[in-house]
């Protein structure tokens, strides 16, 4: 039974124990998706976030999700493509693993995530995408992961098309 499920829509309105926010490493907001979680959340996020310090790329850090349907608010900093001495591929694992690994952290069943690195950051979505399924079915293949249900949340309905065939061929 896949613990993998597919949602088209906006991942400000997913109820998930934690929703994943594309960041950059300031995590006090941007565009696209980081903006619009922090918008969601409200004012309280940016607060927490001015604690945190930043983010490296590849690392995960995680707050409350204040006014947002999910608990919590995990932000990865996602590689820019070909700006990343050829470990883009490295990094944008490390996104998805990290955050797998706060989520059972923190005890969390249920996580969603964007699209990492797709926007802004340039990466072509076939490979990001294939390098999320990957990731995530590795890191949920392992005995103990308490993580119970990841969701992959796409805007358009080609990106969740894109999605199905890869969970299909992987």
């Amino acid at each position: 039974m896949s613990k993998i499920f597919l949602y088209q829509g906006d991942i400000t309105q997913v109820k998930a124990d934690a929703v994943v926010n594309a960041a950059n490493r300031s995590l006090l907001g941007g565009g696209g998706v980081d903006g619009a979680i922090h918008r969601a959340a409200g004012p309280e996020l940016k607060e927490e976030c001015r604690k945190l310090g930043g983010c490296r790329t590849g690392e995960a850090k995680i707050t409350q999700g204040y006014d947002l349907p999910a608990s919590y608010v995990i932000h990865t900093v996602g590689p820019v493509y070909g700006r990343e001495d050829g470990r883009e591929e490295e990094l944008l694992a490390s996104c998805y693993k990290e955050s797998l690994k706060l989520a059972e952290r923190y005890g969390l069943k249920s996580i969603a995530f964007p699209g990492l690195s797709t926007g802004a950051f340039a990466y072509p979505k076939r490979k990001a995408f294939r390098v999320a399924v990957r990731t995530i079915k590795d890191f949920l293949d392992r005995e103990a992961s308490a993580v119970e249900k990841v969701i992959l949340v796409a805007f358009t309905a080609e990106d969740i098309a894109i999605y199905k065939e890869i969970l299909e061929n992987e």
